[in-house]
């Protein structure tokens, strides 16, 4: 299945004491992070039910096929209600290799962010799942709620507890192009996202609220991703942009364009409404969940507004 086309599949609502499986599809973790990490969980009333337990293999979290059947063993798991990724990294990619289209069963909430795009993309474009751009056991999680690379209470527990109304996120950045715009909300990393082209789960962006982000990266690759997105088509039929803060990519040389200065060259000629600077994926503000699939209105005006019009869960 493939394209935006059909109603998304939404997992079940997460509450007090449903069951989370702790995956690591891409690199290892801190071990003080993963505690941390994993008392922040409880301390929501989770239950952790599950976690991977292999020896890194390089900058890999365990060997591909372990790190492939960890997170599709704990998704057809009867044990577990929800998947909460250690961390990013590199390596999700890998487990794409393996059969995950027909081992895939079971709509349960998926939570991670970076390298986790190239999974979410998969789930989207193959099994039209919503997932959810949002913290990680270590990274995020463990940082602690409201606090310098922690994450955002409010939108965490909305995303996945709210099965009954849709909800509203100041998104705290700033209009590049003012306007309107209601679309699906779909991407993730923006050089992940770049990854899926030529891909048999390539991203259909068409009718998309577009989220891009990702850190460290100076303006001129910023340029070069934003141009190859355009030059392969994936800005046709957008709604509207909404942009990360992209930290740790200020410009080389004195006088060169910033990447916000980028990004608005190159998406100002969509005319569609675009917000800079929200505190999503790689950020060092409490982050922003924002769920994958659903349908929602962005508003960029002022510090832009994200309104979801449909739950990403069920009850």
């Amino acid at each position: 299945m493939n394209g935006n086309n059909g109603a998304p599949r939404k997992p079940k609502a997460l509450g007090t004491g449903s069951r989370l499986g702790i995956f690591a599809p891409s690199s290892p973790a801190d071990s003080v992070a993963m505690i941390a990490g994993l008392a922040e969980l409880k301390r929501h009333g989770f239950q952790v039910v599950a976690n991977q337990d292999t020896r890194p293999e390089g900058y890999f979290a365990g060997p591909s096929l372990d790190r492939f059947n960890s997170f599709l063993g704990t998704a057809n798991s009867d044990q577990v209600d929800g998947l909460v990724a250690l961390r990013g990294g590199y390596g999700s990619n890998y487990l794409l290799d393996f059969d995950l289209e027909k081992g895939f069963a079971n709509a349960k909430c998926v939570l991670g962010f970076s390298d986790l795009t190239s999974l979410q993309i998969y789930l989207w474009q193959k099994f039209k799942l919503v997932t959810f751009y949002a913290p990680m056991v270590a990274a995020g999680l463990n940082a602690g709620a409201a606090a310098p690379r922690g994450y955002d209470e409010n939108s965490f527990l909305q995303a996945i507890r709210n099965s009954g109304s849709g909800w509203k996120l100041r998104l705290k950045g700033e209009a590049v192009l003012a306007g309107v715009a209601n679309g699906r909300v779909l991407g993730g990393c923006m050089t992940l996202l770049e990854a899926t082209i030529g891909t048999p789960w390539e991203l259909d962006t068409k009718d998309s609220i577009l989220v891009l982000e990702d850190r460290a990266m100076k303006p001129y690759q910023v340029d070069r991703v934003l141009m190859h997105l355009k030059q392969a088509g994936k800005f046709e039929g957008v709604r509207g942009v909404l942009l990360g803060e992209f930290p740790e990519s200020e410009p080389t040389v004195p006088g060169a364009p910033s990447v916000r200065e980028v990004c608005a060259r190159i998406l100002r000629p969509l005319g569609v409404p675009i917000v800079f600077g929200a505190p999503v994926g790689h950020t060092p503000r409490p982050m922003l969940t924002i769920p994958l699939g659903i349908s929602a209105r962005l508003d960029a005006d002022g510090e832009g507004t994200l309104e979801f019009l449909e739950p990403a869960v069920v009850a």
